[in-house]
């Protein structure tokens, strides 16, 4: 084996607000040896994504939070080194939840095999957890039909560009938000967009306004914010909004100032008749993930939907990494390049 020690990255503190470099700690441990039963896997691609903030909370939560001093979690794709498991054989890539270390043991029933996709890593996004977000969030809520307006925030991240995608093969229109002129002309230019929003100008809602002139038939809601407060009021009558997360207040540790905005919201929602529901894309694995898997096979071998990675090398960044996405920094999916393939 060619490398003697685990290096784990271990939570050591809990961020209050935003995470810094400090509340994480990089230790190494011995490689751990397959029992009976077991895999030995050596991780080569990491996921980092937005619902990672919530797991560094010692709150009730839909997960259990992860502990002072254990690994943070995290999905991986990751090469068998040694197997004690009939099912699989040294050399074998799956992805599963190894977090972020080296090396981990895993008994098999959390592991998929990956056949079939055109690159490993693409296992963390595409067709992974993030794409499978995208299409049950839109498909099973949104419910585009053609000709609707679609609005989706973080438009050119792991889970805004196939919302987008998948709403243009649906003959929907696709508008898109995002931050900054180089992430809305990829998302337009690129991704097929038929437009899309700077949330930084400074007139944001104006520009939303004018590209959804008979309003927003479906937005999915995976930042929160400005963003939602600009969404709220485009809101068609029976309008769709899916939630599947919130990244603008990860960092929250208060309400926000100025006025309750909840009688706002609720009155929007019964008069519009909005169909508001959120989700946590874990609770559906068991019975969608494989007309997921096909329908986006399809559609990848077809040329229709794509997704830009953006590789940060080495685990010991892979703080600084998460704390640049949490900021917005990314473009595209995150995947930090562990080990060699």
């Amino acid at each position: 084996m060619a490398q003697l020690a685990n290096r784990q990255i271990l939570l050591h503190a809990r961020p209050n607000g935003v995470p810094k470099p400090s509340d994480f700690r990089l230790e190494h441990a011995s490689v751990p040896q397959p029992a009976e039963g077991q895999i030995l896997l050596r991780t080569i691609y990491l996921s980092l994504d937005p619902y990672m903030r919530g797991r560094m909370n010692d709150g009730p939560s839909y997960a259990t939070p992860v502990g002072l001093g254990e690994v943070m979690t995290g999905g991986t794709v990751s090469r068998v080194e040694a197997s004690r498991h009939p099912a699989f054989k040294t050399g074998d890539l799956v992805a599963g939840m190894s977090g972020w270390q080296d090396y981990a043991l895993s008994d098999g029933r959390d592991l998929t095999p990956l056949d079939g996709i055109p690159q490993p890593s693409l296992a963390l996004s595409l067709f992974g957890m993030p794409g499978f977000t995208a299409y049950h969030g839109l498909l099973n809520i949104g419910q585009p039909q053609p000709g609707e307006m679609v609005v989706v925030a973080a438009a050119t991240g792991a889970v805004g560009s196939v919302v987008g995608q998948i709403a243009k093969l649906k003959g929907a229109r696709a508008i898109g938000i995002a931050g900054g002129a180089d992430k809305c002309h990829y998302a337009v230019s690129v991704l097929g967009f038929d437009a899309c929003i700077d949330h930084r100008a400074p007139d944001f809602a104006e520009q939303l306004a004018a590209v959804t002139p008979n309003g927003i038939d479906v937005y999915f809601e995976n930042v929160g914010g400005a963003v939602f407060d600009a969404v709220l009021p485009r809101l068609t009558l029976g309008a769709r909004v899916p939630v599947c997360g919130m990244i603008a207040h990860y960092n929250d540790t208060q309400l926000p100032p100025g006025p309750n905005r909840v009688p706002l919201l609720m009155r929007h929602i019964l008069t519009q008749r909005l169909h508001v529901e959120g989700f946590i894309i874990f609770d559906h694995f068991t019975t969608g993930f494989a007309d997921f898997l096909r329908d986006m096979g399809q559609w990848v071998k077809q040329g229709k939907v794509m997704m830009r990675e953006e590789f940060i090398d080495g685990l010991e960044h892979a703080p600084k990494g998460l704390i640049d996405l949490l900021a917005g920094k990314n473009f595209g999916k995150v995947v930090v390049r562990v080990g060699t393939p």
